[in-house]
C-alpha cells in the first residue's frame, strides 16, 4: 500500500491461531497471536501506534471480543483500516450477516 508521498504502508495481523499467522507471514504480512480481550486490545493499540501500519487484519473471533473498539476506530479514525477476516476454519458469520448489518444501519429491510 502506498501512502501519499510514495511511502509504503504495511499490513499487520492480529490472530487467534498460529495457522492463520503462518499463512499470512508467507505472504509477507507480520502479525501476532493473542488470546483474550486484553491481549487483543494491547496488540491493536501497539499496531495503531506504528505509523507504518495502514491496515490491521483481525480474525473474526478476536474482533467479536472488542466490537465497540473496532466500531470506534472505523467511525472516528482514518488510519488504520480494520479488516475482519475468517480464520482457517472459515467464517463464523451467518450467511445473511452483511444484509443484517445494512438493515440495522439503514433502518430498512433489504432482501
Amino acid at each position: 500500500i502506498r501512502r501519499q508521498g510514495g511511502v509504503n504502508m504495511k499490513m499487520f495481523l492480529i490472530s487467534d491461531n498460529i495457522d492463520t499467522t503462518t499463512g499470512l507471514r508467507l505472504a509477507g504480512v507480520e502479525g501476532v497471536v493473542v488470546k483474550g480481550r486484553e491481549e487483543t486490545l494491547g496488540a491493536l493499540e501497539k499496531a495503531m501506534a506504528d505509523n507504518d501500519i495502514g491496515i490491521v487484519l483481525i480474525t473474526e473471533l478476536l474482533a467479536d471480543l472488542i466490537p465497540d473498539v473496532i466500531s470506534d476506530i472505523k467511525l472516528n479514525r482514518s488510519r488504520p483500516l480494520i479488516v475482519e477476516i475468517p480464520d482457517r476454519h472459515g467464517t463464523r458469520r451467518p450467511p445473511d450477516y452483511i444484509i443484517k448489518r445494512v438493515n440495522d444501519a439503514v433502518g430498512i429491510k433489504l432482501e
